[in-house]
């Protein structure tokens, strides 16, 4: 595929605990998923992310790093994710891992060591307390209170912008860079395509250590669950030195072929567009990168168009990576539920991403229409579902395992599986699927393979039309094609007066005439 081949390419993102368990121990591993990766291949999509797979005591679900040379037990061994990626690769996908540069474990070595002033003392971000013995800032941890925590033995606090069990680690060190540097030419030499960067606008605090402002209230929701909303992050993100590293990074990828940076942008909508934009401009930082903007319950086409718009006036030659789902939102088939049937809603959904201009993101079992699986208080695991339930359930409910087929636990594993498979989820197996000319996987695949197949929806230039709510139409236009792509993202049929063209892939409710269109609910169409 070339040098940039990630460049309007399809990434279907992986949840390695939950794809499928090849042990019998109730938890998905390489083995496993490479086991079923003839089934992603079968989708059309270009490249593979593996959620984090390394080292790990797992109190976030292997963001908490406590080797980022090795492979954690769970999940196998370097040689069982060598073979991974010789698999992948003799199948035609790429492969991208995650890494988490901004915090590691606290089990881990270098943080034992920087606790007690050791030669990686510097190591981590530590500061002194006010003279009243409270944190250094005001600063708030994502998952709720202080991002400071007080270290006896250091007589010191250090910073953890997520759990407490989840220090910071000090990227303004040139030895920690170093170091991070070396951990990606590890994987590197291992033959990986390119990295999902988790937290890229973390890397940097404030080397002055100012208190953030309040954020303005939100008339929607105020006081927010979480007093992290609370704030306005000038101070502990998104710091302007952030962009030095990242330099760094593109620098030694581009010493490889072929090989792409993506960054998960945090932020608060269109400031994040912003830092996407600004973060992947040019030939010096991220290759691409995705914000949150498209992962929430919005579904108007002036939000759509705002998005993208955004992005492209303040990166022209940057590039985006969009997505509707991924291991840390409801699945979009449940956000969107008052718009239409799940099945309805889903195949949409394929069809307005695959049109858009960047790089598109499907996360596992999106291809199956998957719905959120509704836990109980006693069956979670993630951090903020335990700590915020109810009014927020945590993340876990996106993150059940993989359904396969009718058999015990759908397939996906022998034993009791680490969260619950719940017959709603389970009847969307993929096997059932397969045997249904109709279903939602049967559309995924034909929608990314005209995808694929055009020039306009891969590379093409976008360009928003001016259409009734609530229609989404733009088209898309290279030098030899060009497509006029429309949505209709409400549940009662629409005409469209004086568009012509011919229509060309798989569409959905929609009739085209002389001289109209006619799109059904939750109807799409392409015209040529």
């Amino acid at each position: 595929m070339g040098r940039n081949w990630w460049r309007g390419a399809v990434i279907y993102q992986i949840y390695p605990r939950s794809f499928q368990d090849s042990t019998g121990d109730g938890l998905g591993d390489l083995k496993g998923i490479t086991a079923r990766l003839d089934h992603v291949a079968s989708l059309g999509v270009d490249s593979i992310w593996l959620s984090p797979i390394f080292r790990s005591p797992m109190a976030d679900m292997g963001y908490d790093v406590s080797d980022y040379r090795d492979i954690d037990p769970a999940f196998g061994t370097l040689a069982d994710f060598d073979a991974l990626v010789a698999r992948a690769h003799a199948l035609g996908l790429k492969v991208i891992i995650d890494q988490v540069l901004s915090h590691s474990s606290d089990r881990h070595p270098w943080f034992a060591d920087s606790k007690t002033g050791g030669a990686k003392k510097d190591w981590y971000v530590w500061a002194d307390a006010k003279a009243d013995g409270s944190p250094p800032t005001n600063w708030q941890s994502v998952f709720g209170g202080s991002s400071w925590e007080w270290s006896p033995e250091r007589g010191q606090y250090y910073l953890h912008n997520f759990l407490i069990s989840q220090p910071d680690l000090n990227l303004r060190n040139p030895e920690v860079q170093a170091e991070m540097l070396d951990v990606l030419r590890f994987w590197l030499e291992r033959g990986v395509d390119g990295f999902r960067l988790d937290t890229v606008n973390y890397y940097m605090h404030d080397d002055k250590l100012r208190d953030n402002p309040p954020a303005a209230p939100d008339p929607e929701r105020w006081p927010p669950v979480s007093s992290y909303d609370m704030q306005d992050h000038l101070y502990d993100k998104t710091r302007p030195e952030n962009l030095v590293f990242l330099s760094k990074m593109r620098a030694l990828l581009d010493q490889y072929e072929g090989r792409c940076l993506v960054g998960e942008v945090g932020d608060v909508p269109h400031r994040a567009v912003q830092i996407m934009a600004d973060y992947t401009s040019g030939t010096a930082h991220l290759h691409m990168a995705y914000s949150f903007d498209m992962l929430g319950p919005k579904f108007t086409p002036e939000h759509y168009r705002d998005v993208i718009m955004s992005f492209f006036e303040g990166a022209p030659d940057g590039w985006p990576s969009w997505s509707f789902s991924n291991h840390d939102v409801n699945r979009h088939v449940t956000r969107w539920a008052k718009h239409g049937p799940p099945e309805a809603v889903a195949k949409l959904a394929i069809a307005m991403l695959a049109s858009f201009r960047g790089t598109i993101g499907i996360y596992q079992g999106e291809e199956l229409g998957q719905t959120e699986t509704d836990l109980l208080y006693e069956e979670l695991t993630d951090p903020p579902g335990l700590r915020f339930w109810p009014e927020n359930k945590g993340r876990d409910g996106c993150r059940t395992p993989m359904v396969w087929d009718s058999s015990e636990n759908a397939g996906f594993s022998t034993a009791k599986p680490w969260l619950p498979v719940k017959p709603p989820q389970a009847a969307r197996n993929v096997a059932a699927q397969e045997a249904d000319p109709a279903s939602v996987l049967h559309h995924y695949r034909a929608v990314l393979a005209f995808r694929r197949g055009s020039e306009a929806l891969r590379a093409g230039d976008m360009t928003f039309l001016d259409l009734p709510e609530p229609v989404l139409g733009f088209t898309r236009t290279t030098a030899g094609e060009t497509l006029t792509c429309l949505f209709n993202l409400g549940p009662v049929p629409i005409t469209l007066p004086g568009i012509t063209g011919t229509p060309c892939g798989p569409a959905l409710a929609a009739e085209v005439t002389d001289k109209n269109v006619t799109l059904g609910p939750n109807g799409a169409i392409w015209l040529r």
